[in-house]
């Protein structure tokens, strides 16, 4: 499987991978790490968010004393040397913590995987078993007053001393995770007159290093942010990252890790609010009833449910996509660095997207539960508060939402300029013969064949836009965000769509649920809830470019891709409701 050939391909669902065949270690794993959150970080939330002093580090000191810390990190170097996958689930297990999520990703996400990916052996033999035992923390240091999603626009420079012997830093960063404890700063920096950043080791006791006071933010306020000033530091050069001018590629790089990792982690802090939501409509009454009990509580709860299990669904399929490929590439002699870094790269569309709809559904279920909890959701007292303020955190880190949307659909029409995956000849051959296109008729036959003929008709109207598109803006197409954003999200409603029918498919046919019926209902709801989005976005994006005959015949092909019968939702959300009440917590 290649990235982004998901939108020209049929996928058997007993090939993609599914969170019910987590194996016995994996789940062990993840929940070592729910543990650690429940009895180490939750009784500490609040004490965090008033920056009680050292509690964050001693946390995760805590956590490296327990190897979680390590997960990732290869054995050599004093980790557990776990896979892709398993790292995923780890991160979802972390991240229903609030900012301690934040203040562990960025230690063993941005914080390590430059040094790990990039680092040479003498690099790494001397702190990479620090960071993975918890004895050092590590930060990430990009952004800059000038520079935010424009990363290479960063003023921070490096000159090298006259004695060669050491590079003297310059400069400012800011937001910066972990900023206030972080005793090594992975630093991005431009040398003499470079164009492209460089990439240094520092450590944060170098003399010349100075901090702001901790940022008061919205939210996540118990992780470390601070602005950061070098001046003059004196950086060995024996600790510069990797080539020289090869800092972007490491930042761009790293951050398409982050993405999906940040897809993992927000499913953590759904299955908090979730139960938190389920648990607070059981509870309180209200005209003599159970909240529970009334439809417009158990729309929410329903909504809220699907949301989560798409996420699951799409981000675990994806992660075993990207973990068979880092296979494939040592299998091939790339080295452990090479291997990841090119695994995740291949799957680019897959990540950007994944970290939209993760970060959106979150914000999405956390506002859902604020309206469950009702005037107490308002309150600081009760744990709406929290969850809603950290939430919308998601949406800027690892690139604003904007962003990945325009990287899912520029990555995906780039694949097939290039012919990586044959989008441009799919196209052509949906378009030639789009006179026999027609709207898919209801019929007594399988069910999961008519969900794919379905998703195969959203796909086929994603696909014929990038020809059509890219024929009418050539070069200037980078210039019509509003349409490339919507087409972005066609790419990503299809995926998280096929992603849910191929997962209870797969539970249906391999016998690993005994009873679907409710998971039916889960993908016969985001398949009404997918057709609606394509409904509105296939007209939007036609109209923003055709005229005439030409946008009538596009707009009548459209409404044949995008035509279903409809199912009784309202039905279907009050079976998914009544089941996550019944088992008073998220266990779909």
């Amino acid at each position: 499987m290649k990235g982004g050939e998901f939108l020209v391909k049929e996928i058997n669902a007993a090939d993609i991978f599914v969170p019910e065949e987590f194996d016995e270690e994996q789940l062990m794993i993840a929940q070592t790490c729910e543990d650690f959150v429940e009895t180490g970080v939750a009784p500490n939330f609040d004490a965090l968010d008033a920056h009680e002093e050292g509690l964050m580090p001693s946390i995760l000191k805590n956590a490296g004393e327990m190897g979680l810390l390590g997960i990732a990190i290869p054995e050599e170097f004093g980790g557990f040397g776990q896979n892709f996958l398993t790292n995923m689930k780890a991160n979802e297990s972390m991240g229903s913590a609030y900012s301690f999520s934040v203040a562990f990703m960025a230690h063993t996400g941005i914080g390590t995987l430059p040094l790990l990916y990039y680092g040479n052996q003498q690099q790494k033999d001397y702190y990479l078993p620090l960071l993975a035992s918890g004895e050092w923390l590590a930060a990430y240091c990009l952004t800059e007053p000038g520079a935010g999603s424009d990363a290479n626009a960063g003023k921070t420079k490096a000159v090298l001393s006259d004695d060669g012997e050491h590079y003297i830093l310059n400069g400012q960063k800011m937001w910066i995770t972990n900023g206030g404890f972080a005793d090594l700063l992975t630093v991005f920096a431009k040398i003499d007159n470079d164009r492209v950043l460089s990439a240094f080791l520092v450590e944060s006791s170098s003399e010349g290093i100075t901090m702001n006071p901790e940022e008061n933010k919205m939210g996540i306020k118990g992780s470390s942010t601070r602005q950061i000033f070098f001046d003059d530091v004196k950086i060995p050069v024996k600790n510069q990252l990797g080539k020289r001018g090869e800092g972007y590629r490491i930042a761009l790089n790293i951050l398409h890790i982050g993405r999906i990792k940040l897809g993992a982690t927000v499913i953590g802090g759904m299955r908090r609010a979730i139960n938190n939501s389920v648990n607070y409509a059981m509870e309180r009454k209200q005209f003599g009833s159970r909240l529970a009990d009334f439809g417009a509580i158990k729309h929410k709860l329903a909504e809220q449910v699907i949301k989560t299990f798409s996420t699951e669904s799409a981000v675990y399929r994806a992660s075993k996509d990207i973990q068979d490929e880092i296979a494939t590439l040592l299998a091939s002699g790339k080295s452990y660095g090479e291997a990841n870094i090119g695994g995740v790269a291949e799957f680019e569309p897959e990540c950007a997207l994944l970290k939209v709809y993760g970060s959106e559904s979150l914000d999405y279920i956390v506002d859902e539960m604020v309206q469950i909890y009702g005037g107490m959701g308002f309150s600081s007292e009760a744990p709406a508060d929290r969850s809603y303020r950290d939430s919308r955190i998601n949406r800027i880190f690892e690139g604003t939402n904007e962003i990945n949307r325009l990287i899912t659909s520029d990555a995906e029409l780039k694949r097939g300029l290039r012919h990586k995956i044959p989008l441009l000849e799919k196209a052509a051959e949906i378009l030639e013969n789009k006179s026999s296109i027609q709207a898919i008729d209801v019929f007594e036959g399988d069910y999961y064949a008519l969900k794919h003929a379905y998703v195969n008709q959203l796909k086929k109207a994603v696909t014929i836009l990038f020809p059509l598109l890219n024929k009418t803006f050539k070069k200037k197409l980078a210039y019509e965000e509003e349409i490339m954003m919507s087409v972005a999200d066609m790419l990503m409603y299809v995926y998280v769509l096929e992603s849910t029918l191929l997962r209870v498919e797969k539970l249906d046919r391999q016998g690993l649920k005994s009873d679907t019926s409710v998971y039916c209902d889960i993908l016969d709801v985001l398949l009404r809830n997918v057709m609606h989005i394509f409904q509105k976005e296939t007209v939007d994006v036609v109209s923003s470019f055709m005229e005439g005959e030409e946008k009538e015949e596009m707009l009548n092909i459209m409404h044949k891709f995008t035509f279903y019968y409809p199912v009784n939702a309202k039905e279907a959300r009050r079976r998914i409701a009544d089941k996550l009440i019944e088992n008073e917590r998220y266990k779909f």
